[in-house]
Protein backbone atom coordinates (compact mmCIF):
# COMPACT_ATOMS: atom_id res chain seq x y z
CA UNK A 1 0.00 0.00 0.00
CA UNK A 2 1.33 3.18 -0.59
CA UNK A 3 2.84 5.41 2.26
CA UNK A 4 3.59 2.34 4.37
CA UNK A 5 6.50 1.00 5.41
CA UNK A 6 7.49 -1.88 7.83
CA UNK A 7 9.82 -0.29 10.82
CA UNK A 8 10.11 -4.08 12.38
CA UNK A 9 11.82 -7.07 11.25
CA UNK A 10 9.93 -9.42 13.97
CA UNK A 11 7.00 -10.32 11.65
CA UNK A 12 3.59 -8.74 10.92
CA UNK A 13 3.14 -5.34 12.47
CA UNK A 14 1.24 -5.15 15.53
CA UNK A 15 1.05 -1.04 15.93
CA UNK A 16 -0.44 1.41 13.30
CA UNK A 17 1.16 4.84 13.59
CA UNK A 18 -0.39 6.92 11.15
CA UNK A 19 0.47 10.70 10.85
CA UNK A 20 -1.82 13.09 9.22
CA UNK A 21 1.22 14.79 7.37
CA UNK A 22 4.97 13.38 7.55
CA UNK A 23 5.83 16.74 9.05
CA UNK A 24 4.90 15.14 12.52
CA UNK A 25 7.59 12.53 12.17
CA UNK A 26 9.56 13.68 14.51
CA UNK A 27 7.80 14.60 17.18
CA UNK A 28 6.56 11.00 16.56
CA UNK A 29 9.96 9.48 16.57
CA UNK A 30 9.77 8.07 20.40
CA UNK A 31 6.89 6.28 19.70
CA UNK A 32 8.91 4.32 17.20
CA UNK A 33 12.04 3.76 19.70
CA UNK A 34 9.93 2.99 22.52
CA UNK A 35 7.83 0.43 20.34
CA UNK A 36 10.72 -0.98 19.48
CA UNK A 37 12.10 -0.66 22.96
CA UNK A 38 9.71 -3.50 23.56
CA UNK A 39 9.76 -5.52 20.47
CA UNK A 40 6.25 -4.65 19.80
CA UNK A 41 6.20 -4.76 15.76
CA UNK A 42 4.76 -1.58 14.29
CA UNK A 43 4.11 0.50 10.57
CA UNK A 44 4.53 3.77 9.86
CA UNK A 45 1.72 5.76 7.59
CA UNK A 46 1.02 9.03 6.28
CA UNK A 47 -2.35 9.28 5.64
CA UNK A 48 -4.31 13.01 5.46
CA UNK A 49 -8.37 12.56 6.94
CA UNK A 50 -9.04 15.24 4.62
CA UNK A 51 -7.04 14.98 1.94
CA UNK A 52 -6.81 11.16 1.20
CA UNK A 53 -10.06 9.91 3.00
CA UNK A 54 -10.36 6.71 0.37
CA UNK A 55 -6.74 5.87 0.99
CA UNK A 56 -7.70 6.10 5.05
CA UNK A 57 -10.85 3.91 4.56
CA UNK A 58 -8.83 1.57 2.68
CA UNK A 59 -6.26 1.05 4.83
CA UNK A 60 -8.52 0.82 8.14
CA UNK A 61 -10.86 -1.74 6.72
CA UNK A 62 -7.50 -4.00 6.12
CA UNK A 63 -5.85 -3.08 9.21
CA UNK A 64 -7.01 -6.01 11.18
CA UNK A 65 -6.75 -8.69 9.03
CA UNK A 66 -3.13 -7.14 8.80
CA UNK A 67 -2.70 -8.31 12.04
CA UNK A 68 -3.00 -4.60 13.82
CA UNK A 69 -3.96 -4.41 17.13
CA UNK A 70 -3.69 -1.19 17.95
CA UNK A 71 -3.62 2.09 16.20
CA UNK A 72 -1.59 5.40 17.02
CA UNK A 73 -2.83 8.17 14.91
CA UNK A 74 -1.36 11.11 15.00
CA UNK A 75 -2.43 14.90 14.03
CA UNK A 76 -2.44 18.53 15.05
CA UNK A 77 -4.98 21.49 14.15
CA UNK A 78 -8.06 20.32 13.49
CA UNK A 79 -6.72 16.44 14.38
CA UNK A 80 -9.93 14.64 12.29
CA UNK A 81 -7.32 11.85 11.67
CA UNK A 82 -7.93 9.96 14.86
CA UNK A 83 -12.03 9.95 15.20
CA UNK A 84 -12.03 9.22 11.10
CA UNK A 85 -9.78 6.31 12.16
CA UNK A 86 -11.96 4.84 15.49
CA UNK A 87 -15.11 5.65 13.26
CA UNK A 88 -13.97 2.85 10.93
CA UNK A 89 -12.61 0.28 13.07
CA UNK A 90 -13.60 -1.75 16.08
CA UNK A 91 -9.83 -1.59 17.34
CA UNK A 92 -8.25 0.78 20.27
CA UNK A 93 -7.52 4.19 18.88
CA UNK A 94 -5.05 6.02 20.85
CA UNK A 95 -4.99 9.66 19.65
CA UNK A 96 -1.75 11.65 19.80
CA UNK A 97 -1.66 15.55 19.13
CA UNK A 98 0.87 17.43 18.08
CA UNK A 99 1.96 20.85 18.53
CA UNK A 100 1.20 22.72 15.43
CA UNK A 101 -0.47 26.19 14.51
CA UNK A 102 -0.94 28.83 16.70
CA UNK A 103 -3.15 27.04 19.54
CA UNK A 104 0.05 25.05 19.61
CA UNK A 105 -1.41 21.69 19.74
CA UNK A 106 -4.18 22.87 22.04
CA UNK A 107 -6.81 22.30 19.51
CA UNK A 108 -5.88 19.16 18.28
CA UNK A 109 -6.11 18.37 21.88
CA UNK A 110 -9.34 18.98 22.38
CA UNK A 111 -10.58 17.93 19.25
CA UNK A 112 -9.13 13.75 19.63
CA UNK A 113 -10.38 14.16 23.65
CA UNK A 114 -14.20 15.50 22.90
CA UNK A 115 -15.13 12.34 20.60
CA UNK A 116 -19.14 11.71 20.09
CA UNK A 117 -20.65 9.23 22.15
CA UNK A 118 -19.90 5.33 20.17
CA UNK A 119 -16.60 7.11 18.73
CA UNK A 120 -14.00 6.35 21.45
CA UNK A 121 -10.58 7.72 21.07
CA UNK A 122 -7.67 7.57 23.96
CA UNK A 123 -5.81 10.99 23.96
CA UNK A 124 -2.47 11.25 25.25
CA UNK A 125 -1.14 14.53 26.36
CA UNK A 126 0.10 17.33 23.54
CA UNK A 127 3.44 15.41 21.42
CA UNK A 128 3.03 12.55 23.88
CA UNK A 129 4.52 10.07 21.68
CA UNK A 130 6.34 7.72 24.37
CA UNK A 131 3.14 7.82 26.27
CA UNK A 132 1.02 7.15 23.22
CA UNK A 133 3.25 3.89 22.44
CA UNK A 134 3.30 2.69 26.18
CA UNK A 135 -0.72 3.08 26.27
CA UNK A 136 -0.08 0.79 22.92
CA UNK A 137 2.18 -1.70 24.92
CA UNK A 138 0.28 -2.09 27.59
CA UNK A 139 -2.72 -2.78 26.04
CA UNK A 140 -0.88 -5.40 24.19
CA UNK A 141 0.25 -6.71 27.29
CA UNK A 142 -2.62 -7.38 28.64
CA UNK A 143 -2.44 -10.56 26.17
CA UNK A 144 0.90 -11.76 25.71
CA UNK A 145 2.71 -12.15 29.06
CA UNK A 146 6.13 -11.65 27.55
CA UNK A 147 5.12 -7.78 26.59
CA UNK A 148 3.20 -7.72 30.29
CA UNK A 149 6.75 -9.24 31.80
CA UNK A 150 8.95 -6.48 29.55
CA UNK A 151 6.72 -3.48 31.14
CA UNK A 152 6.79 -5.08 34.81
CA UNK A 153 10.87 -4.76 34.39
CA UNK A 154 10.52 -1.10 32.64
CA UNK A 155 8.22 -0.20 35.39
CA UNK A 156 10.79 -1.60 38.27
CA UNK A 157 13.63 0.10 36.09
CA UNK A 158 11.54 3.65 36.64
CA UNK A 159 10.79 3.26 40.17
CA UNK A 160 14.89 2.38 40.81
CA UNK A 161 15.77 5.35 39.02
CA UNK A 162 13.29 7.94 40.79
CA UNK A 163 14.74 6.76 44.28
CA UNK A 164 18.33 7.29 43.09
CA UNK A 165 17.18 10.48 42.07
CA UNK A 166 15.65 10.79 45.31
CA UNK A 167 19.37 10.90 46.70
CA UNK A 168 20.06 13.88 45.60
CA UNK A 169 18.20 15.72 48.38
CA UNK A 170 20.66 14.60 51.22
CA UNK A 171 23.59 15.35 48.13
CA UNK A 172 22.11 18.69 48.39
CA UNK A 173 22.38 18.79 52.57
CA UNK A 174 18.42 19.12 52.49
CA UNK A 175 16.75 17.31 54.96
CA UNK A 176 14.63 14.10 53.44
CA UNK A 177 12.02 12.28 53.96
CA UNK A 178 12.79 8.42 54.46
CA UNK A 179 10.18 5.02 54.38
CA UNK A 180 10.07 3.54 57.86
Amino acid sequence: MQGLEDNTSKGRPEVSVLLGSASDLDRVSPAFQTLQDFGVPYEVAVISAHRTPDLLSEYASAAKERGIKVIIAAAGLSAALPGAVAALVDLPVIGLPVEAGPLRGVDALLAMAQMPPGVPVGTVGIDGAKNAALLAVRILGAYDPSISEKLERYRQSQAEDTLKKGDLVSAKGLPQWRRT
